[in-house]
Parts: C-alpha cells; structure tokens; sequence
C-alpha cells in the first residue's frame, strides 16, 4: 500500500502548474527516465554549421514512460523536458570530441488534456516557472507534422520505437 501511495504522489507531482498558468519545473527531472542525446539538431534545411552545437538531452516522467511501453501511447499528464546543454571541447584530458557543459534552457512538452491536450513551455536562465508557448509558434506545426507519435519526436528515443511499432501508433516521417 506504501508502494502504490508513493506511486500516485510521484505521479501527481510531475505536472504543475502556477496559479497564473505557469509550467513548474519539476526539481527531480533529472531522474526520470532518459529518452536520448542530440547533439547540434536542427530541422531546417538551410542552417548553417555550428562551431559549438549544443546537446539536447531528453528525459520523460516515469510513470508516462511506463505506459508508453505498455500501450504506445503517452497518456494524460506526459512530461517530457528538452534540456539543453553547451557543449565544449579539449576539457580535461579529452583532446577530441564533445562533452556537456552549462545548461542553456529548458523546454517543456507536456499533454495535458483538461488544458486542451499538447502543449510547449519554455524555461529561460535557470527560470523555475515555464511560459506557454502560444500556439502559432512553429513548435506546434513542425510537431504535428514530422511526430512519430502524437506530436512527440519518437523516431529521435530508440527505446520506444519498438513499442510504437507494435501498438501500430508510429508514423514514419519525412528526412
């Protein structure tokens, strides 16, 4: 019974929200569960190469994690939090490659259906509280049409491509 409480009240804590709308950054988010690293993305055609590209580590609430597995599905309440990193070189004894450094920002994808369903916050300078995205913001168009599964970026987390696949939720998308 302990079990199942502590269950529900981790559930219940990764989504928050401030009393004028804000996203709260979950304090613990560096202990879900870790989807995957980019390093430099970028989805439009003409950018320019970057010196410095950035990681984007991506990590999910648990409990949303675990029925994704199940179902292929990200239920009511999916948190999943971009983090992005500078990234340096010839730190330490590394004399090639790239390492992480300072986080950059942090954004928020979140579904939450009594607020309408997806969603895009973004957490500027270490900012504790997460803005809303308005909708016209490209993140929502570029999502819906190249998510492999409902607006997320799936094909990017090798560890939910099977199970998308074989609850027939993946869509294939464009290169």
């Amino acid at each position: 019974m302990l079990f199942c409480a502590a269950f529900v009240s981790a559930q219940s804590t990764a989504l928050q929200y401030t009393g004028d709308g804000q996203m709260v950054l979950p304090k613990d988010y560096r202990q879900w569960v870790f989807l995957s690293a980019g390093l430099g993305m970028t989805y439009k055609a003409d950018a320019t190469p970057n010196a410095n590209p950035p990681f984007e580590n991506v990590f999910v609430n648990p409990a949303a994690y675990q029925e994704f597995l199940k179902t292929g599905v990200w239920p009511d309440k999916t948190v999943l939090l971009l983090e992005v990193r500078a990234s340096e070189s010839r730190v330490s004894i590394n004399k090639n490659g790239r390492v992480q450094s300072k986080v950059l920002h942090i954004e928020g994808h979140v579904k939450d259906n009594a607020k309408g369903g997806w969603a895009f916050y973004s957490f500027k300078d270490g900012a504790e509280k997460g803005t809303l995205f308005p909708k016209t913001a490209d993140c929502y168009s570029c999502h819906g049409q190249n998510g492999a599964v409902d607006t997320t970026f799936v094909q990017f987390y090798p560890t939910l491509v099977d199970p998308a696949k074989k609850f027939g939720k993946y869509k294939e998308t464009g290169h």
